[in-house]
């Protein structure tokens, strides 16, 4: 069994480029919880210590449901660690490893887009939104986890180091341009199109693809029911150019959420069709028999 400070580590939870992070327990607190540890070929590369710390710092500042919290800091053997809230709810990338329903699969995008809006209301640009990024806590609830990559709003205006996950990448953000709110946008489109689809909206084999795309660039069609609405929120997210996409986080969840509701005032409106004008008065006169019946007895 190994110890870090006063932390019991049951298991590795998961691991990066540059950290891994535990199953542990406090003791004192009595609780689960995730300890991340910087990987030890990075721990004296005072750039990667710096911005693994600056994760921290950012988790530690948001006081959010929607985020990870940070409760505890710390150096082991030279390494820095930080110790957060312990999700067992698996992520999002195991819910796509199995087809999902529609309605869940809408519901975890909505409050993926909610969360990263939390972020993004906090100063916070994420630039690494991707399903394993993605927590799934109690009741189905999101969280935005793992910050390595993000950056403070106000200082991504400008020409970027590119980082990021190809396959959710934005097309400005590959190439090292401006980024802004928009392009964490284009990643939960992303996201979301890989919940409903099972797949990746583009195949990025090759890297370069991202740069040579141009402003008709469509991810293919979804089959399924409201999926001509779904298309046209997906497509406006996952646009070539930022100025094409949903202005914000939250406006795309807004515009999801519309179109779950479309859906399903469209399933009842099918159901009441599949339904016969017969077969209506026969269920209503036996709810009106049970009724007069139940009051016969209720009165003799």
């Amino acid at each position: 069994m190994k110890q870090i400070g006063r932390y019991r580590l049951d298991g590795v939870q998961g691991f990066g480029a540059f950290a891994m992070v535990w199953r542990g327990f406090d003791p004192e607190l009595e609780i689960p919880v995730a300890v991340k540890i910087l990987a030890e070929n990075w721990a004296h590369h005072a750039d990667v210590r710096e911005r693994f710390l600056s994760e921290a710092r950012l988790l530690r500042k948001i006081d959010s449901p929607r985020v990870i919290r940070v409760y505890d800091i710390g150096t082991h053997e030279e390494r820095p660690y930080f110790v957060m809230d312990f999700i067992d709810g698996g992520t999002v990338a195991d819910r796509v490893k199995t087809p999902v329903p529609t309605e869940q699969a809408l519901k975890l995008a909505v409050d993926s887009a909610r969360a990263v809006q939390v972020l993004h209301d906090a100063g916070v640009l994420h630039r690494d939104i991707k399903p394993t990024n993605l927590l799934v806590g109690e009741g189905e609830r999101v969280l935005v986890a793992d910050l390595g990559s993000a950056k403070r709003l106000a200082e991504a205006s400008g020409v970027t180091v590119t980082t990021g996950t190809p396959a959710y990448m934005a097309p400005e953000q590959a190439r090292g341009e401006a980024v802004d709110a928009r392009s964490d946008v284009y990643a939960l489109g992303a996201v979301t199109y890989e919940l409903l689809s099972g797949k990746q909206p583009f195949n990025v084999s090759d890297p370069g693809s991202l740069l040579k795309r141009t402003p008709d660039t469509r991810p293919p069609r979804l089959d399924g029911a409201g999926s001509r609405a779904l298309d046209r929120v997906l497509a406006s997210a996952l646009a070539t150019r930022p100025a094409d996409r949903p202005v914000s986080a939250a406006a795309f969840a807004d515009a999801l959420e519309q179109v779950a509701a479309g859906t399903k005032a469209k399933d009842v409106k099918r159901l009441r069709r599949q339904i016969s004008p017969a077969v209506l008065t026969t269920l209503a006169m036996v709810i009106f028999g049970a009724s007069a019946a139940a009051t016969w007895f209720l009165l003799r």
